[in-house]
């Protein structure tokens, strides 16, 4: 029952998809780090099958009319990776080229995350394959009910909580709110999260992803015997993830040399003025014709000389081609899977400590989990509360994942696989298979 798992015996089982050559495959980074975690936990045989494989992939047709009258079908996904530790939950991304493959890994992503995070949740996923910026919000309304609708018997606040990814915002999760309280002939607010506050949203959940960031980022630095005060920051992507980390680091005392978005970014080592790209954003979409520094593209911006690197943009940002020329001492990964597997080894070789994005961006998670909290009890926390909860989750996460690591001398990512997967394999076998 113990056996090691052997190479050929893990590839035996596994069903990577096919990419083309030169294509990073995010579940193939996912499954890279976890077979690695496995290797080192001396995880069952048939352990291994379930935990690498998700229990229920749910694909959809949406047909909606336009606005133009013409009928078009979209495609909807939604992956549940596990639920031992509780119901699954993930967000929803909409996105012209998403995949289930994507999907797949966002779902198993999100188990370890809400593993790590000591929060009674499996992880899932969910996506629609469709560009919102050429979608009129009636259109988008139309789409997020009719892929609701379809998704009844899979949604629920016991059984699965979806929340806003990737283009996906508070008024998409009040319409899939709606459309399942329609169905369920109840209002029930607890279905999903990331909702606005009138209807049972959570203070500091618009916060909460930036500010896991910035809590990870400040207990890594003492490791490492820095002070905040003198530590440089560059943080790529200014979108909500990036530009709350990057404010919040900023008033902990951090220099902010280094910004972008999708239009390209500036480096300043004077610091950057954070609040006024927040509000040069709010006002002109991206950072696009800001005066905050030299200009530098986005591939450039990663290899600037600074002490943290937050990417907070997309996955699959550092790769094993530019791995080599990162000159942060920390990279906290503020985005999902934002470096590939064949990066990992480069950067251990060089001594840059990773914060992984299973344990730097829980903080949405964990404040998601205090929203569905306070719906099922029908009680409100202030931002106070919400704030002191959050902190010292994030803080019990790290030192977890820090002990986890040091304990089996390896990096702080395999470190993070390693202590989700053993609390996630060691309540499967407590509560045993059905069947």
């Amino acid at each position: 029952m113990t056996d090691k798992i052997s190479n050929e015996q893990k590839y035996k089982y596994q069903e990577p998809a096919p990419v083309h050559k030169g294509e990073p495959n995010p579940f193939e980074s996912m499954m890279a780090r976890f077979d690695k975690a496995a290797e080192i936990l001396n995880l069952e045989q048939g352990v291994y099958e379930y935990l690498q494989k998700p229990v229920k992939q749910v694909i959809v047709s949406i047909p909606i009319q336009m606005d133009n009258g013409e009928i078009k079908v979209f495609e909807g996904y939604r992956v549940i990776h596990d639920n031992i530790l509780g119901p699954s939950k993930g967000g929803i991304r909409y996105s012209p080229d998403v995949t289930l493959d994507e999907v797949k890994a966002l779902a198993s992503w999100m188990t370890w995350k809400c593993a790590i995070a000591n929060i009674p949740f499996g992880g899932a996923k969910g996506a629609v394959k469709c560009d919102p910026s050429k979608l009129s919000k009636v259109e988008l309304e139309k789409i997020t009910r009719r892929y609701t609708a379809n998704l009844f018997s899979v949604f629920g606040p016991d059984t699965d909580i979806p929340a806003p990814d990737m283009n996906t915002n508070e008024q998409t999760m009040a319409w899939i709110m709606d459309t399942y309280s329609m169905h369920a002939q109840r209002t029930e607010t607890a279905v999903v999260t990331g909702k606005p506050l009138i209807i049972g949203g959570s203070l500091g959940r618009v916060e909460a992803t930036g500010r896991g960031v910035m809590i990870t980022t400040l207990e890594a630095l003492k490791k490492l015997g820095l002070s905040p005060e003198d530590v440089t920051v560059v943080v790529q992507g200014f979108g909500n993830v990036g530009s709350i980390s990057a404010k919040l680091l900023k008033e902990q005392g951090c220099k902010i040399i280094g910004i972008s978005d999708i239009s390209g970014g500036y480096c300043n080592s004077n610091g950057i003025d954070i609040d006024s790209a927040i509000e040069y954003v709010k006002n002109n979409k991206t950072l696009e014709g800001g005066n905050f520094g030299e200009p530098v593209t986005n591939e450039e911006l990663l290899e600037l000389e600074c002490d943290v690197l937050a990417p907070c943009a997309k996955e699959d940002q550092i790769l094993e081609d530019n791995a080599r020329n990162i000159k942060a001492k920390l990279i906290v990964e503020g985005a999902n899977g934002p470096t590939s597997a064949d990066a990992d080894d480069i950067l251990r070789d060089k001594g840059i400590m990773v914060i992984p994005d299973i344990l730097a961006n829980a903080g949405g998670v964990t404040v998601s989990y205090f929203e569905w909290v306070q719906n099922r009890l029908g009680y409100y926390w202030d931002i106070d509360d919400v704030n002191r909860r959050h902190d010292r989750m994030m803080r019990e996460a790290f030192d977890n994942v820090y002990d986890t690591a040091s304990r089996y001398k390896t990096t702080m990512r395999l470190g993070a696989y390693i202590y989700a997967i053993d609390k996630v394999s060691r309540t499967l076998l407590l509560r045993g298979i059905y069947g």
